[in-house]
C-alpha cells in the first residue's frame, strides 16, 4: 500500500512516499531524484509515523541539500589570511546583538573543519568557525557568527536557543536552508599555505 503525504515539519512541508509494508522497523530514505519514501509496520500509527519524520527533518533537510549543492558552486578559494579577515568580519558584523545580551566577545578560531560550520566552546569562552565559510556568502557567514554566539546564552538547541535567533535574525531559517545548500564547500577545506623552510647559504 503506498500513497503520497505532505508533512509539516519544523524544516518545511515535505512530500513523503509512504508504504505500508510487512517489516518491523521504519526505513526512511532519500532517492537520487529527491524522492523521500518511508516505510512502515502494516499497523503502524500514521500520529507515530509523522512524529518520526519531524524529528528527522533535519537530517531529511541536510540530504536534499547535500544532492541541491552538486548544483551550486561555493565561492572561488581565497587565501587563508583572506579567509580568516572575512570570519573576523562577520563576527565583527554580529558581535552588536549579542553584546546587547551581557555575551562578552570571545577570541576567534578559524579551523579547516571537516562537517561543521562552527562550533562554541563556551566552557572555555571562545568560538571556531569553519575556514570554508570563507567561501559562502556574507550574510551565511553572519549568521553561523551568530548562532555560535547565542550558544554561550543557550548551551543546546531548546527553545530558549531558536527564540533568541528568531529575535535577532528573523531570517536565520531561510540562510540556514542557504547554507546547505553550499556543502560542497566543505569537500575542500581552506588550508593553511605552507611557509617554505628556511636553508641555509652554502659556503
Amino acid at each position: 500500500m503506498e500513497q503520497l503525504w505532505l508533512v509539516d515539519t519544523p524544516d518545511g512541508p515535505v512530500s513523503v512516499r509512504l508504504q505500508r509494508k510487512r517489516v518491523k522497523n521504519l526505513n526512511l530514505r532519500v532517492g537520487t531524484d529527491g524522492v523521500v519514501s518511508l516505510s512502515i509496520p502494516m499497523r503502524f500509527p500514521l500520529s507515530r509515523a509523522e512524529d518520526f519524520l519531524r524529528e528527522k527533518s533535519d537530517w531529511i533537510a541536510r540530504t536534499l541539500a547535500r544532492q541541491r549543492a552538486r548544483q551550486v558552486d561555493p565561492m572561488p578559494p581565497v587565501s587563508w589570511e583572506m579567509c580568516v579577515r572575512r570570519l573576523e568580519e562577520a563576527l565583527d558584523r554580529v558581535y552588536p546583538l549579542a553584546a546587547s545580551l551581557g555575551v562578552p566577545r570571545p577570541p576567534l578560531k578559524v579551523r579547516a573543519l571537516k562537517s561543521q560550520w562552527g562550533n562554541c566552546h563556551w566552557a572555555r569562552g571562545y568560538i571556531t568557525l569553519n575556514a570554508a565559510l570563507a567561501r559562502c556568502p556574507e550574510g551565511l557567514r553572519d549568521y553561523v557568527a551568530l548562532h555560535e554566539l547565542i550558544h554561550f546564552l543557550h548551551h543546546d538547541h531548546g527553545p530558549g536557543f531558536y527564540a533568541r535567533m528568531d529575535e535577532l535574525m528573523p531570517d536565520w531559517r531561510r540562510r540556514r536552508r542557504m547554507l546547505r545548500s553550499y556543502a560542497a564547500a566543505l569537500e575542500e577545506p581552506v588550508q593553511k599555505e605552507k611557509r617554505p623552510r628556511a636553508v641555509s647559504p652554502t659556503v
